[in-house]
C-alpha cells in the first residue's frame, strides 16, 4: 500500500459511524487512510449537534501504521462507553495497563501525529510516532477541567505482530488526547453538589449547596456517571470546605444496569450496604445532593428514591429538596439597587420591566452622603457604601429614619482608584472589601459589617493588586479581579474558616488555591457572580476589543449563547437566579438584559448597578 512513502497520519473522511438520535441516519462508513503524501495533522473535526453519536470502527485487516494511528484516535473521540474498539488498536499487554480515565488533554486542534523514522519506510517490526499540538485544557481523574497553555508532545510505539503481521500500538499516550471541538461535542459541564462546612446562612434553611463542575460524556449514560461521580466524592479543589452526606465508601449496588427514571420522572437509585442504616434525615440530604446534581441532565428526574439493604431508605421530591438546602439560583431578589444622579441608593422591583426608582429606607438613601459604589446583604436588610472619593467605607440599615454613624473603614490611598473597592455581602451576612492602597494593600473582612477589619490571608504567591470582590451565594468562593501592570484577569479563590483559634480572638479567614477563570482574556472590566458555577464577564483579549461573556468557575466557557453585545460597559451584575435579568452600567446608562432580548435601557442618569450580594 506504498507503504515507503508514509509518512503520517491525519484523519480521514471518516473513521466513524454516526448516528443522529432522532433517527436512523448514517452518515460516514469506514473510509481508508491515503497511503501517500505529506506530513499532515490528525485534524478534529467540525463540532456536531449534541444529538449526533459517534461509533468508531475497528482496525481493517492489514492496516498500515498511519491507519492504525489514525484509528486509535479517531476511536478516542468517538462514544465508545469502554473504548472497546480503541483497545482494538492496542496490543493486549498495551490494553491492559492503558487507563483512558486518568486524564484528558484538549488541543486547540487534533494531535498531529508523525513518525519518527528516516526515509519513511515501515520495513521494521517497531515504529514510533510523535503526537503534538498546542494545549488549551486539561480534564483529571476526578473529572476537573482546568485550562492549560504551552506545547503538547507525546510518543507511541507501534509493533507489528510476528504472527500475524498486524500493526498495533504498544505504547499508547497517557490518557486521551483530542482536539478542542470533540471535546465540545464528546463532553458536557456537570454541577454535581455538596454542603458547605463552614457557613452559616442567616435564613433556614442553614444548610449551603455548592456546585463543584466536572466534565462528563454526553452520550456515555451521563445520568450514571453523574451519580457515580458525586459519591466518589468532591474534586480536589474544593474538598476543605464542603462535605459529603453519604456515608464513606458508598456506591451504586454492584450488578446493577444504568439509572433510568420511569414514566413518573422517579429515579430509583440503589446503593450498596455502606448507605443502609443512615437515618430519614441524612437520606434526605443525599437525595437533595442527587436532586440538585441531576438537575439539568436529561432525562428529568423529579423525584429520587434511595434504596440499601433490601429496603427504601427515603423519597425526596425536587420541591422538598429546597428544604433541605440553600442555593444561590433559587434564591430571588426582591428589588435591583443602584446610584442615582445624586448618588445615593435607589431600588426597582427586580422581577418587573418598572424604570422609576424609589429612594431606599435609611441614611443611604435618604441622607446627604454621596456614594460611588454599593452592596446589599442577600437578606436585603442591609447595605454597604463607599464614599465618592473611595475613602470611607458606610453600612446602614434598609429601615425607613435609619441612621449612618462614622465610616467603618478608612483607606489611606492617595486617590479614589487608589482606594476601596466596591463591597460585597457573604451568605453569612460580612462584608469583604479590597483596600487598594498601593502602600498597604488589603483584602478585608467585617464581621456583620461592623466593628474592626479582619485581615483575609492571601496565598503568598498571589501578584498584583485586588481590584474588586464577589463572594459567591454559596460563602465558600470569591471571585477576585487582580491587576498586574496592565493586565487585570479574574481569579476563583477557595475561602476557609480556621477552627483553631484561641479564646476571645477571631476566626482566622484566608482565600487558598487562587485559579483563573479567563485565562484568554487580557483585561477584565467588570464581573458578576451569574449562577452556581457561572459568571458573566465584560473584558477585552489581547489586541481586541471589549466584549462581555458567561465563563465556569473552573475557567471553561459554559454552553448556550452568549449575552448581547453592549458597548462600553463600566460595571456589570447579575444574580444566580437565572429568571432575574443581567444588569449592566454602560455609556448609555443602567440597562438590563431580559432573557432572549435585547438590552433595554432603564434610566439614563445611574450608576453601580448591584444585586443582592
Amino acid at each position: 500500500m506504498g507503504a515507503d512513502r508514509e509518512g503520517g497520519a491525519r484523519r480521514g473522511p471518516g473513521r466513524a459511524v454516526v448516528f443522529a438520535a432522532c433517527g436512523v441516519v448514517l452518515l460516514a462508513g469506514c473510509a481508508s487512510m491515503p497511503d501517500s503524501g505529506d506530513l499532515r495533522g490528525v485534524e478534529s473535526t467540525p463540532r456536531q449537534d449534541t444529538q449526533v453519536r459517534v461509533f468508531a470502527m475497528p482496525p481493517h485487516e492489514d492496516a498500515s501504521s498511519a491507519e492504525i494511528v489514525t484509528g486509535f484516535l479517531e476511536a478516542l473521540t468517538s462514544d465508545d462507553p469502554d473504548y472497546e474498539i480503541a483497545r482494538k488498536y492496542l496490543t493486549k499487554e498495551a490494553s491492559d495497563k492503558w487507563r483512558p480515565l486518568l486524564s484528558t488533554t484538549v488541543l486547540a486542534g487534533g494531535p498531529d501525529a508523525e513518525a519518527d523514522r528516516v526515509g519513511g519506510r515501515e520495513e521494521s517490526d517497531g515504529l514510533s510516532y510523535t503526537l503534538t499540538g498546542t494545549k488549551v485544557a486539561t480534564v483529571d481523574a476526578q473529572q476537573s477541567y482546568s485550562p492549560a497553555e504551552g506545547d503538547y508532545s507525546e510518543s507511541m510505539h507501534l509493533t507489528r505482530d510476528k504472527k500475524t503481521r498486524q500493526w498495533r500500538i504498544d505504547v499508547p499516550p497517557r490518557g486521551v488526547v483530542m482536539g478542542k471541538s470533540d471535546f465540545q461535542r464528546n463532553y458536557m459541564s456537570v454541577d454535581k453538589y455538596y454542603f458547605a462546612t463552614n457557613t452559616t446562612l442567616g435564613t433556614a434553611p442553614h444548610t449551603a449547596a455548592v456546585a463543584d463542575p466536572v466534565y462528563v460524556r454526553r452520550n456515555v449514560d451521563p445520568v450514571t456517571e453523574m451519580v457515580r461521580s458525586l459519591l466518589k466524592g468532591p474534586t480536589s479543589w474544593l474538598n476543605p470546605v464542603v462535605r459529603s452526606s453519604f456515608p464513606t465508601g458508598t456506591a451504586l449496588k454492584k450488578g446493577g444496569d444504568s439509572l433510568t427514571t420511569d414514566d413518573q420522572n422517579r429515579l430509583t437509585v440503589p446503593l450498596n450496604d455502606k448507605a443502609a442504616r443512615v437515618g430519614l434525615t441524612k437520606c434526605k440530604e443525599m437525595a437533595a445532593q442527587l436532586l440538585f446534581t441531576l438537575q439539568n441532565l436529561t432525562p428529568t428526574v423529579d423525584e429520587v428514591e434511595l434504596r440499601a439493604g433490601g429496603r427504601q431508605l427515603c423519597v425526596l421530591r425536587e420541591n422538598e429538596a429546597e428544604a433541605v438546602a440553600t442555593r444561590g439560583s433559587v434564591e430571588r431578589a426582591d428589588y435591583l439597587y443602584f446610584l442615582d444622579a445624586e448618588h445615593r441608593l435607589v431600588r426597582l422591583a427586580a422581577a418587573t420591566d418598572d424604570t422609576h426608582p424609589e429612594p431606599v429606607p435609611g441614611a443611604l438613601g435618604e441622607g446627604d452622603t454621596e456614594l460611588e459604589s454599593v452592596a446589599v446583604s442577600r437578606d436585603e436588610d442591609m447595605a454597604a457604601g463607599v464614599g465618592l472619593d473611595g475613602k470611607n467605607l458606610y453600612v446602614g440599615a434598609l429601615v425607613q429614619g435609619g441612621p449612618l454613624g462614622e465610616p467603618e473603614l478608612t483607606s489611606g490611598g492617595r486617590t479614589a482608584k487608589e482606594r476601596l473597592s466596591a463591597p460585597s455581602w457573604d451568605a453569612q451576612g460580612d462584608l469583604w472589601v479590597a483596600d487598594r492602597d498601593p502602600a498597604h494593600p488589603r483584602l478585608l473582612l467585617l464581621k456583620e459589617g461592623v466593628g474592626d477589619p479582619l485581615v483575609v490571608k492571601t496565598p503568598p504567591g498571589l501578584e498584583g493588586r485586588i481590584e474588586s470582590v464577589r463572594v459567591a451565594a454559596d460563602g465558600v468562593r470569591i471571585a477576585l479581579v487582580v491587576k498586574q501592570g496592565d493586565r487585570s484577569s479574574l481569579l476563583i479563590g477557595r475561602i476557609e474558616h480556621s477552627e483553631n483559634v484561641k479564646a476571645g480572638e477571631p476566626a482566622a479567614v484566608s482565600v487558598h488555591e487562587l485559579r483563573s477563570a479567563t485565562p484568554e482574556l487580557e483585561e477584565v472590566t467588570a464581573m458578576s457572580w451569574a449562577g452556581d458555577s457561572r459568571l458573566v464577564v465584560a473584558g477585552r483579549e489581547q489586541g481586541g476589543v471589549q466584549t462581555m461573556r458567561y465563563v465556569q468557575v473552573d475557567g471553561s466557557t459554559p454552553e448556550g449563547p452568549v449575552p448581547a453585545a453592549l458597548s462600553g460597559v463600566k460595571e456589570i451584575t447579575a444574580s444566580e437566579d437565572a429568571r432575574l435579568p443581567l444588569v449592566g452600567y454602560s455609556e448609555d446608562g443602567i440597562v438590563r438584559l431580559p432573557s432572549g432580548m435585547q438590552w433595554q435601557k432603564v434610566v439614563t442618569d445611574g450608576t453601580a448597578p448591584v444585586y443582592p450580594g
